[in-house]
């Protein structure tokens, strides 16, 4: 007979445990009680000495005083959302069983609720990561997405996920009625994500590839790029358009420009080149590595409309010929100050293979057919992570994934530029450029 040894816990061995249960509940309802109790204990600390008439007129009018500024009902409706998140994400946690994550600051974002999260011990943001379709069940969101802070393994970001931010909104581009000319090397803006943050991009030794299905609003995405290097007059500009109607507005701001014929295609990348060649000599007579903005050097910006129109001429020789430049441009042209900003229709392995694709430092994947089309932009693997452009639906002109080479993507929609803010902007920009010869 083996003999089952049970162990008796009296209430003293477990009096410490009950107490922090009591007083981490309290804490986690403090908001909600200091709003009960405050003005039951103010009456009462006042109905002594005034009588209950004047204690209940004090109480009831310091409430309307405190309550009546819009700022004051905006603080107190925002820190009881977030209590209720941050219990709702511990049940979460006690619900899936796995090791406690803690919900720190919460902050209310156009797409849901911002949660800033610190792992306890067993836990990691990729173990996170791993149950955000079952965190999403249990918040009732529509998806979790959790990404890792850059400082520390510690902590991370959750967003809950309960409406799609960026879906019917159109913003047209902050610098539409801009005057005055402007500077490549800034950063400009290019969009808003779905934590109503303005996305910017810097150019300035990155290379931008853009990818979508026809309609998708690549074009428009692309203008905003051609929008803020046409107005730098130092900017010089080289364009190839197949269709000779997407960067028409843009061509007397061009150096050159070429249209549906490869050889003239084929000259225009190879007189980049040259100038590349040309500068890279200059810099090394100079003793410099790479140029900067206060050199006086000029950035030139290659932006080319539909890249396969291009990579599937039926001459073999030229669509090889263009391919290497162009990689070769995208390889070699950061540290000389050459941009290479290319759109695709036709998001393909042969369009846009990988060793070309990862030289570029931006991506924007927008509408996609397929996952394997908006891998083909983001780079493999990001579908099966959350990040796949086929999830865009038809009817988002403007929305994408946003990739910069030292992040993650970012849902995004782009600012809108119409056909006649295209063509009022190129006309600003052409006179800039005549007025600074």
């Amino acid at each position: 007979m083996i003999l089952v040894r049970r162990e008796r816990y009296s209430l003293v061995d477990e009096w410490p445990y009950l107490v922090a249960g009591c007083v981490a509940a309290v804490w986690r309802w403090r908001l909600e009680l200091v709003l009960v109790l405050g003005p039951v204990l103010g009456w009462q600390a006042l109905v002594e000495q005034l009588g209950p008439v004047a204690a209940s007129t004090i109480v009831v009018i310091a409430g309307a005083v405190v309550l009546t500024p819009h700022t004051s009902r905006s603080a107190l409706s925002r820190g009881l959302k977030a209590a209720r998140v941050r219990r709702r994400w511990r049940r979460a946690w006690i619900d899936v069983g796995l090791p406690h994550v803690a919900a720190r600051r919460v902050r209310q974002v156009p797409a849901g609720e911002l949660v800033r999260i610190r792992c306890a011990r067993g836990s990691s943001i990729p173990h996170v990561e791993r149950h955000a379709e079952q965190l999403a069940a249990c918040l009732g969101a529509r998806e979790v997405r959790v990404w890792r802070d850059p400082g520390s393994a510690t902590w991370g970001d959750a967003l809950l996920v309960r409406r799609d931010a960026l879906d019917g909104i159109t913003a047209p581009w902050p610098w539409v009625d801009a005057t005055g000319p402007l500077s490549l090397w800034e950063t400009f803006p290019v969009g808003v994500d779905e934590l109503g943050d303005t996305v910017t991009m810097r150019l300035p030794e990155r290379n931008l590839l853009l990818g979508g299905e026809p309609g998708a609003g690549k074009s428009a995405a692309l203008s905003l790029v051609l929008a803020a290097a046409a107005l730098d007059p130092n900017v010089k500009l080289w364009l190839l358009d197949g269709k000779l109607v997407e960067l028409a507005a843009w061509g007397p701001c061009a150096e050159r420009m070429a249209g549906a014929s490869i050889d003239d295609a084929i000259a225009l990348l190879e007189a980049v080149q040259r100038e590349m060649d040309a500068r890279y000599r200059e810099l090394v007579a100079n003793g410099k590595r790479k140029i900067a903005p206060g050199d006086g050097l000029a950035l030139h910006v290659v932006a080319c409309d539909e890249l396969a129109f291009y990579l599937t001429v039926e001459d073999r020789k030229k669509r090889i010929r263009f391919a290497e430049l162009l990689r070769d441009l995208v390889a070699r042209g950061r540290a000389a100050g050459v941009i290479v900003v290319a759109a695709t229709q036709k998001p393909a392995a042969d369009v846009v293979p990988s060793a070309l694709r990862d030289l570029f430092g931006f991506r924007l994947a927008m509408r996609c057919t397929t996952r394997d089309a908006s891998d083909t932009i983001l780079g493999q693997g990001r579908a099966t992570n959350g990040y796949s452009a086929a999830t865009i639906a038809p009817d988002q002109r403007g929305i994408g994934f946003l990739l910069a080479e030292d992040g993650l993507p970012r849902r995004m929609r782009a600012f809108y530029l119409d056909d006649q803010a295209v063509d009022r902007l190129a006309r600003r920009a052409a006179a800039l450029r005549q007025g600074a010869e």
